[in-house]
């Protein structure tokens, strides 16, 4: 059985030997093609007053600049209908106002700069706290709501509360942007996109160019990471090459090097949040009452998404029996902020672990004891109404982490250590996670796949999920293969395409194998009862090949379109109530650092992660998304630090940190020198394909326990009790201000 089996990423060897074709790799070998290159706004807000494409025709290799007056159909490449394509009004320093095709990527440039811009710059606002002291909000404002949180505020001993401000993250996936755009003899277009949603690429182009979507292909090879930025992002620039392709007749590549990437695309959501809490005199959590804000940029994207959960995870683990808990997107000029692995979760789950740190010491209670005393039990429902399942799950995986990681025999040891070590702390901290598992928006869950079966007894499969390097294709290998019976080499996986499983959800919120895998699994399974009746006709010792064949003979069908919806789930978005989630999967992480008290520069020096995935598909590929999801969230939590320009000069809302040499990402030297990672055994998962469970974003959050474990470390530098306020990102200059400063009560 190939499920469950120890493989490497299907494509593992095309990646290191640089086989491996990209969207970009395709492009660049186009016979004829034209590349793309943004006319940006050097403004954070203001009117276009005239755009004159003229000059740019002088410039040698200029084909074509596409403009607002180009668009045959609408000047939207967003599913709110708030992104036009070409705008009017500048939202954000940098945002494309033309595009400039040209012979060469070289030509293209310089017929942009040539292009003749006038703005009338207008007021702006770059920060949450700006946007909220302007009222400058958008979309919906959900609230969750459970119990009374007045009475048991009322009725609690311990009252705190307090606020805190966090970053977002820079996607940086190794392959920035990319689309190519060709059109046929009739006109239809064909578009190979690096995007991890094909069929809204299809919408939107198609309504873009005025035509039906079955006039419009998208194919996705493979991407080179994605992590949501390329959930709603790619669209527009999909668009403009396929629009420049329509025009010209000549392929078209729109291909952003990284500074226009990290310029021009959205980002995860940074959040602004103030809270008040209630404890009893044993630590238990009583009431929350908070508000969230987040920054959502100058359109919505997927902003009322990201805070629906958000909120829907604001408890992570914990019960808490009176929650009143407020959403809200800021509208700020900056790129339109997006998807990011977690998708919200992160950052409402960031909101109760601080909380929890912060208030640990003021209760006099070990920030571990707080947090275990608080767990979920069976029998007890989130505050939007969903039942947590396997809750004791979160316990055992608790305590084995507690056990393997010798955490509280380290406890002691670091405690001898520190009181000797004036200027060098270790932190020791464990955080727990608790992550729901389905798309918020509940029609969504479904899935399609279409597995051919030839005549020599070969099989290909098409599935509606993209790969972005997270092994989607390796487990949908494995997954066809086990349910055909067959060794995994008889099967072969064919790119993503819209013409081939139409009407796809975007590969995200950590369903890829939950949804697509039961699709393949539903049509192999058709498969083979078509195939049962052959078989009984035939000598029992007949091969696979010989039945494929007697059954081509018998005129019999050998392939089927497969299709899977998620069954059981409900949700009110205006009530914030309901089951909106599969299953909920469950983590445990340890993490040991050290801090130079004179710089607050840190090393993480050991991180022990028991992870929840049920019965893994592909343990290999589930162990590599746990390490590498886990220093993501390290990355965001304690390095990358965006920061734009807030002052009041021209440049106010340009990114600062536009490449690599200032926005600094996690590498070999932040990961742990020691990290352990175990899979959760007796985790079964009833009605998901094979047992298994999602992999992809719920390790992110194991992170929490460094940062926490950046608390404890600053706490040691301190007297006993102190209140450690620490930033996020926690960069080695927050945790030097933090060791320097005087503690103090939340609030």
């Amino acid at each position: 059985m190939s499920v469950g089996e120890t493989r490497p990423h299907e494509s593992a060897a095309l990646h290191v030997t640089g086989r491996a074709l990209y969207t970009d790799d395709v492009a660049i070998r186009a016979p004829q093609v034209l590349h793309a290159h943004p006319v940006c706004a050097p403004h954070a807000h203001a009117m276009i007053t005239r755009l004159d494409p003229k000059p740019a025709y002088d410039v040698p290799g200029v084909v074509r600049v596409l403009t607002a007056d180009d668009v045959p159909g609408v000047n939207d490449s967003g599913t709110k209908h708030d992104e036009p394509l070409f705008p009017t009004e500048v939202m954000f320093h940098g945002q494309a106002v033309a595009w400039v095709l040209g012979e060469s990527l070289e030509a293209a440039r310089i017929g942009a700069a040539a292009v003749e811009v006038d703005y009338e710059p207008m007021p702006s606002i770059v920060t949450v706290v700006e946007a909220i002291e302007a009222g400058s909000f958008q979309g919906a404002r959900p609230r969750l709501e459970r119990g009374d949180v007045e009475a048991g505020l009322a009725g609690a001993a311990h009252v705190f509360e307090g606020e805190i401000d966090f970053a977002g993250q820079e996607h940086f996936y190794l392959e920035t942007h990319a689309s190519l755009a060709t059109v046929d003899d009739d006109g239809r277009v064909h578009l190979l996109a690096s995007t991890q949603h094909p069929t809204e690429t299809q919408e939107i182009v198609a309504h873009v160019l005025g035509l039906a979507s079955h006039e419009v292909t998208v194919e996705c090879v493979r991407m080179g990471g994605g992590f949501g930025g390329k959930e709603m992002q790619p669209h527009g620039y999909a668009a403009v090459a396929a629009l420049g392709a329509r025009l010209t007749g000549r392929p078209v590549r729109a291909r952003l090097n990284r500074q226009q990437d990290m310029t021009m695309s959205g980002k995860r959501h940074g959040f602004h949040a103030r809270w008040k809490v209630g404890f009893d005199d044993e630590g238990r959590l009583q009431a929350l009452d908070a508000t969230l804000t987040s920054d959502g940029g100058w359109s919505l994207d997927l902003s009322e998404p990201v805070m629906s959960r958000a909120l829907c995870h604001v408890d992570n683990a914990y019960w808490i029996p009176n929650v009143r808990v407020d959403g809200r997107v800021a509208r700020t000029h900056k790129t339109s902020q997006t998807a990011f692995r977690g998708f919200g979760g992160p950052q409402g789950m960031l909101v109760i672990e601080d909380i929890l740190g912060r208030c640990a010491p003021l209760l006099g209670i070990d920030p571990t004891e707080l947090r275990r005393r608080n767990f979920y039990v069976e029998g007890q429902t989130t505050p939007y109404g969903q039942p947590v399942r396997h809750a004791e799950r979160l316990g055992r995986a608790w305590d084995q982490v507690l056990d393997t990681s010798d955490f509280a025999a380290r406890c002691e040891d670091i405690a001898r250590a520190n009181a000797q070590s004036p200027h060098r702390k270790r932190g020791l901290a464990i955080t727990p996670v608790k992550f729901g598992i389905s798309f918020n928006f509940t029609s969504f869950n479904q899935a399609g796949a279409l597995v051919h079966v030839y005549k020599d007894g070969s099989v290909l499969i098409n599935h509606g999920g993209t790969e972005m390097g997270q092994g989607l294709h390796t487990k949908m290998l494995q997954v066809a293969a086990t349910a055909l019976g067959l060794p995994i080499e008889r099967v072969r996986l064919a790119s993503t395409r819209t013409d081939k499983v139409p009407n796809t959800s975007a590969t995200a919120a950590s369903s890829g194998a939950d949804l697509n895998g039961a699709a393949v699994k539903d049509a192999c399974e058709q498969i083979l009862a078509r195939l049962a009746p052959v078989r009984e006709r035939l000598v029992p010792t007949a091969t696979w090949d010989e039945v494929v064949r007697a059954a081509y003979l018998d005129r019999v069908q050998l392939w089927a379109a497969g299709f899977y919806k998620t069954e059981g789930l409900s949700w009110d978005q205006v009530a914030m109530r309901g089951e909106p989630f599969k299953y909920f999967a469950y983590g445990v992480a340890a993490a040991e650092v050290s801090v130079d008290g004179f710089t607050g520069a840190y090393q993480v020096e050991r991180v022990d992660i028991v992870h929840d995935v049920g019965d893994s598909l592909s343990p290999l590929v589930d162990t590599g998304q746990i390490e590498g999801g886990f220093v993501q969230g390290v990355g965001w939590l304690t390095l990358e630090d965006l920061r734009w320009d807030l002052s009041d000069g021209p440049s106010r809302g340009r990114l600062a940190t536009q490449a690599a040499s200032t926005y600094k990402l996690p590498s070999l030297s932040e990961m742990p020198a020691d990290l352990r990672v175990t899979l959760l055994d007796r985790a079964t998962e009833d009605g998901v394909v094979y047992g298994s469970k999602a992999v992809g974003e719920p390790p992110l959050m194991l992170a929490f326990s460094v940062r926490e474990a950046l608390r404890d470390a600053v706490a040691a530098f301190h007297p006993p009790g102190t209140v450690v306020d620490l930033a996020s990102p926690a960069t080695p200059e927050a945790v030097f201000w933090a060791i320097r400063a005087t503690g103090g009560r939340p609030g």
